[in-house]
């Protein structure tokens, strides 16, 4: 793996890790009948932070499969299927 495939990865698992531990702190909000605003508020940054790693990932592996030759680990994807991918985000 590329350096910037490792800082891409890194990047991917923070904010996974953030939108977990936001996740968390909805659930908590429900449960003690938080403010409405609150918990859509945090569910709304829950949301964007799965799609920017959604997103990080795509563009990751189409950078990949545009611009260099693939490795014996990645299963080439054609233009098609990383729209899909990218569509499924939307």
């Amino acid at each position: 793996m590329s350096s910037k495939e490792d800082q891409v990865k890194r990047q991917v698992l923070n904010r996974l890790r953030r939108a977990q531990g936001q996740l968390g702190a909805v659930i908590k909000a429900v449960e003690g009948d938080g403010e409405c605003q609150s918990v859509v508020t945090q569910l709304a940054a829950v949301s964007a932070a799965i799609d920017r790693a959604g997103f990080a990932v795509i563009a990751s592996g189409m950078e990949r499969c545009l611009g260099a030759p693939p490795s014996d680990n990645d299963k080439d994807l054609s233009i098609e299927e990383l729209e899909k991918l990218f569509m499924m985000l939307v």
